[in-house]
């Protein structure tokens, strides 16, 4: 079950002009928390400091892992779901207070950033000078994070995104590309040449990307490999363990700790 994600306080108004930029910290509870779809005018920076955070956009499914943030510009329609007890900070800033991108996507965060924001979002001293200067060094250092390839691409083909959707309700759905096809009413060639021309890849990269997020998400949550690779509808562990360093070059305990340790190098190639 869900609950829904509350800020701090009540009368924030993350579009206030007057703040270039505007830093928020939600810690959330043992269950689940969600911001239903939503938009406003200034860009969001969703970063996850502990737990994991996805966010939804049009155009695809974003994961956050800690020590990763997600660039989600202004007036684009997105919503938030966060693992049981994260730790997430949700950075508003003004357009074009900052040369950010005009599409959603990943961005490693470094330290320097990572104590920027969390500074920022304390809003324990009453410093106007003070908070201008670390808002103005924010504004800087963002730009120049590297982006990463966390997200699940999803197109508003109808077809596609309800596979999606399914795939995500039940990432343990080992049906075939046949046996989709015939639930969206294609044939499996027409439906192959769909996720390719819509994605870009595959459909079974595409499906593997998506084990990719939700066993990072979960993972980051604090479930065991064992718990994961049943949910993901894998025979073994070791069958988990074999796919997830494939993709990732390294396996699921070392992967996470190399997250930890650079600030959210690591990516999904």
């Amino acid at each position: 079950m869900r609950q829904p994600l509350r800020y701090p306080w009540l009368n924030l108004d993350v579009d206030d002009p007057s703040a270039p930029a505007i830093a928020v910290r939600v810690d959330v509870p043992e269950t689940r928390a969600e911001v239903p779809a939503h938009r406003h005018r200034k860009g969001q920076l969703v970063f996850a400091l502990g737990g994991g955070v996805t966010c939804h956009v049009p155009s695809g499914l974003w994961m956050v892992p800690p020590h990763c943030g997600v660039w989600i510009p202004g007036d684009m329609e997105h919503s938030n779901v966060a693992t049981a007890n994260a730790r997430i900070f949700f950075v508003y800033i003004e357009p074009g207070a900052a040369d950010l991108p005009d599409r959603c996507c990943t961005l490693s965060i470094s330290p320097l950033l990572r104590e920027l924001i969390i500074e920022l979002s304390d809003g324990v001293e009453d410093d106007e000078a003070r908070d201008g200067l670390l808002i103005r060094t924010l504004l800087t250092e963002l730009p120049r994070m590297p982006v990463q390839q966390l997200h699940l691409p999803i197109s508003s083909e109808p077809r596609l995104r309800r596979i999606a959707e399914a795939l995500a309700q039940d990432p343990a759905d080992r049906s075939t590309l046949a046996e989709w096809a015939n639930r969206v009413a294609l044939s499996e060639s027409s439906l192959a040449r769909l996720v390719v021309k819509e994605t870009g890849l595959s459909f079974g990269r595409w499906r593997q990307q998506l084990h990719l997020i939700v066993a990072i998400r979960e993972l980051t949550s604090g479930a065991s490999v064992q718990q994961v690779s049943g949910d993901l509808g894998y025979g073994s562990v070791t069958a988990f363990i074999t796919m997830f360093k494939k993709a990732l070059g390294k396996p699921p305990a070392k992967y996470l700790g190399s997250i930890t340790q650079n600030g959210g190098s690591a990516f999904v190639a």
